[in-house]
C-alpha cells in the first residue's frame, strides 16, 4: 500500500480473542463509517498471529508483521508504542493516522478523526484521572521525570475527565486517537518510551505498580503532545468519540449516553456487544440488526 492516501486507518492484534474484535472492528468501519468506510486499513500483527486479509474479505486492508524489540515486547504498550511509531515511518506523506483499538467500534462516520492543515493530533481526554494529576497537585515522581525528558519543568495544559470530572493536568485517552505524521509525534513518543523503558531506576521509584505500568505509554503521549503542540492544533474530541461503555455504570447521568446510534465509536473492551444481553443502553435499528448478525 501506498502513502497517496490522505488518512489511514491503523490497529493491532496480538491474540485470537483480539483477532476477533479486529474483525468486528474493520467490518463496523465499512459498515457504518460514511465518507471514511473505504480508507485503507493497516493492521500491525505480533508473533505468533498473523492476519490473513483474504479471510477478512476486505481488499483495503493491509497486514504487517511487526518484530518487536524485547524490551518493548514485554513491557505493558510497548508494541502499541512501536506499532504507531512505524506506522508514521512508512505513510509520512498520509494527512491522518487514525489509532484505533481492536476493542472499539465504529457505529457513526468519524469524521472528527480527519485532521485539518492547522492540527497536529485529535484526541479525547482521559475517562477517569487514575495515574493522572490533580491541576494544582504538586509532581509527583512518575510525571516529574515524564516532563523531564520532554525537556520541560511541568505543563500548563489541563483537561477535565470524562467520568470522574476531576480538572487533572493534560492526560490523554489513547483508545482511539489521530495524528498528523508531518508532527513526527509518534517517533518521538517511541523515543521517550523506551528511555523510561530501560530507566530501571526509574522502574524501580515510578513503576513499581501494575497501574503505572499500564498507563505508562498514554502518560508519555500526554506529555509530549501538551509540551510539543500549539494549543490551537489539539483538537479535544467530542464525547461521542471513544465514549467508555466499558465504564457505563460509572458514566454520571448527565453524560450517559442513552444509545450506541447517538456515539461515534465505542470503547467496549470486556463487555458483550450481543445487544440481546445489553440492559443499560438502548441499541436501535438497523444497528441493533448488524450487531445479531454473524460477523466470523
Amino acid at each position: 500500500m501506498t502513502s497517496d492516501f490522505k488518512t489511514i486507518f491503523i490497529t493491532m492484534v496480538r491474540s485470537p480473542e483480539e483477532l476477533s474484535r479486529l474483525t468486528l472492528l474493520v467490518k463496523s468501519i465499512r459498515a457504518w463509517g460514511g465518507r471514511l468506510a473505504r480508507l485503507p486499513i493497516i493492521i500491525f500483527s505480533v508473533n505468533p498471529i498473523q492476519v490473513s486479509c483474504k479471510e477478512l474479505e476486505d481488499d483495503l486492508t493491509e497486514s504487517i508483521m511487526l518484530d518487536i524489540p524485547d524490551n518493548l515486547r514485554r513491557y505493558y504498550y510497548g508494541d502499541k508504542v512501536f506499532a504507531c511509531a512505524r506506522a508514521e515511518e512508512l505513510f509520512p506523506e498520509a494527512g491522518t493516522l487514525i489509532w484505533i483499538d481492536p476493542a472499539c467500534l465504529v457505529v457513526n462516520p468519524p469524521i472528527e478523526y480527519l485532521l485539518k492543515e492547522q492540527n497536529d493530533c485529535a484526541v479525547r481526554p482521559v475517562h477517569i484521572k487514575n495515574v493522572g494529576l490533580h491541576a494544582n497537585e504538586p509532581l509527583d515522581i512518575f510525571w516529574k521525570k515524564i516532563y523531564e525528558i520532554c525537556s520541560v519543568k511541568d505543563t500548563g495544559s489541563t483537561v477535565e475527565t470524562f467520568v470522574d470530572k476531576s480538572l487533572i493536568r493534560a492526560y490523554y485517552n489513547t483508545h482511539a486517537f489521530a495524528v498528523n505524521p508531518a508532527a513526527y509525534l509518534f517517533r518521538q513518543w517511541l523515543s521517550l518510551f523506551e528511555k523510561l523503558v530501560q530507566d530501571s531506576e526509574y522502574q524501580q521509584a515510578a513503576c513499581d505498580d501494575v497501574l503505572h505500568k499500564i498507563f505508562l505509554h498514554q502518560a508519555v503521549l500526554s506529555a509530549l503532545i501538551s509540551v510539543s503542540c500549539n494549543e490551537d492544533s489539539v483538537r479535544i474530541l467530542p464525547s461521542e468519540y471513544n465514549y467508555p461503555y466499558n465504564l457505563q455504570e460509572k458514566v454520571p447521568e448527565d453524560r450517559k449516553a442513552l444509545a450506541f446510534n447517538d456515539l461515534v465509536t465505542i470503547a467496549y473492551e470486556n463487555r458483550s456487544l450481543d445487544p440481546d444481553k445489553i440492559e443499560d443502553i438502548d441499541i436501535r435499528e438497523p444497528l441493533k440488526g448488524w450487531l445479531r448478525e454473524p460477523k466470523f
